[in-house]
């Protein structure tokens, strides 16, 4: 083999470990930095090593061994000044004479509790949801700085300054790179579930710039999302999230047109959507109700995204009962973009009046003072109860808080439209 070659493949091995190799570093060291430098050293030692010797049976025992035999070489070098240096050395001191196989054993017994530990670690409420999304990607997701940056139309000193100030949040806090238990599970979930959404939701409507869709970020969240569903598969909101993106994600290819211009849903080309995606979204939906999950924020609106991809056609999707189930998502997580949501499926449901009397009673609501939305919406409905004059201005208003180019675009090709009389 071919030294490239070779190294290629080294470097497509380590994507694969990375996480889990980080996750049992950090647990055992207690440091985010000091377990990505660990995986990196183990890293550049199989690229000296492993094109003379051969990739090993067991390159994820192989790369763990080699890493935490150079904590240990730290740690003694360091002279183990403190009690905590002293403590890590003896949790790693039984690897350091233990053969490939036994640690390929307790990495794959830990495997679930050890990346599940860092990913509730890098998506702690002490650090704000901006950062946990940056650090999340970067700890769980392997993705660089630049690739973040990239991905959130960001800078990379931005993105750079957000990691470094989430692991010192983690460390001033005391985080433990463990799976929380019992009731602090479920709380801390939500946190972590939050993320993946937010690092979907820009993916799939991008919040400024010129591209209304970003799909290599929907990708990372779903893949995050599987994951999770792996290591905590009686989880029914895990699922949820996991049949909500799956589901969103299948018509990501029909949400712009040619030219990148964003595609209504009800005016979407369905043949384009991804029946795979569908099909594990709504296998995962099934699983997630089976387990009693059915009222859980996610899953009800895994259960909405599922009307829609059910529906062969536009005029076939039942909005009497994405109604009802937006009834219930307020219920149960009440804010006023469900309650505006909650407008538009009423609106489609029962006529554009039904919309606008509950679209007038959150008009004040603080969280909607800036949102494009709420006037895109109120704009709709006036449209389809044909008061043309009164939707271009909502249609325009719309336009001008919108962030991102395409969406921007679109709302003002509509008050265009009105002005025209069409």
């Amino acid at each position: 083999m071919a030294a490239d070659e070779a190294h290629r493949a080294i470097e497509a091995v380590f994507r694969i470990e990375r996480a889990r190799l980080i996750a049992a570093l950090a647990r055992s060291t207690r440091d985010v930095d000091r377990a990505e430098e660990l995986a990196q050293d183990a890293l550049l030692t199989a690229l000296t090593e492993w094109p003379e010797s051969g990739v090993p049976d067991k390159p994820g025992a192989w790369l763990l061994a080699t890493a935490k035999r150079r904590a240990i070489d730290g740690f003694r070098r360091d002279m183990m000044r403190t009690r905590k240096h002293a403590e890590i050395v003896r949790d790693l001191d039984g690897a350091h004479d233990m053969s490939a196989e036994t640690i390929e054993a307790a990495l794959d017994n830990e495997l679930g509790d050890e990346l599940l530990g860092l990913i509730f670690a890098a998506c702690h409420p002490v650090i704000s949801p901006e950062a946990r999304a940056a650090l999340t990607l970067r700890l769980v997701g392997g993705l660089t700085t630049e690739e973040i940056a990239r991905a959130f139309l960001s800078n990379e000193a931005t993105i750079a300054q957000r990691i470094v100030r989430a692991k010192r949040a983690i460390a001033k806090a005391g985080v433990a790179f463990a799976v929380p238990r019992g009731g602090e599970l479920a709380a801390r979930l939500g946190s972590v579930l939050e993320v993946v959404y937010l690092i979907f939701n820009e993916g799939y409507s991008a919040t400024a710039g010129p591209s209304l869709v970003r799909p290599p970020l929907c990708a990372e969240a779903q893949r995050l999302g599987r994951i999770l569903a792996a290591l905590m598969p009686e989880e029914p909101e895990v699922l949820g999230l996991l049949a909500l993106m799956e589901i969103q994600a299948s018509r990501l290819a029909a949400r712009t047109g040619p030219d990148g211009g964003f595609v209504p849903l009800t005016e979407q080309n369905r043949a384009r959507w991804d029946q795979l995606l569908i099909r594990r979204g709504l296998n995962a939906l099934d699983r997630a109700e089976a387990l009693g999950g059915a009222d859980g924020p996610y899953v009800l609106q895994a259960a909405l995204g599922a009307c829609h991809a059910r529906a062969r056609r536009s005029r076939d999707t039942d909005w009497v009962r994405i109604a009802a189930l937006y009834d219930r998502l307020e219920q149960v997580m009440p804010s006023p973009v469900v309650e505006l949501n909650r407008a538009v499926a009423h609106s489609m449901a029962f006529g554009p009046e039904a919309g606008l009397r509950l679209v007038d009673g959150i008009a004040d609501a603080a969280a909607l003072r800036n949102y494009a939305p709420l006037p895109a919406a109120r704009g709709d409905f006036l449209f389809r109860a044909g008061r043309l004059a009164e939707a271009g201005e909502a249609f325009a208003a719309a336009a001008v808080l919108a962030g991102n180019d395409r969406e921007r675009d679109y709302l003002l090709t509509r008050a265009t439209l009105c002005a025209d009389g069409s």
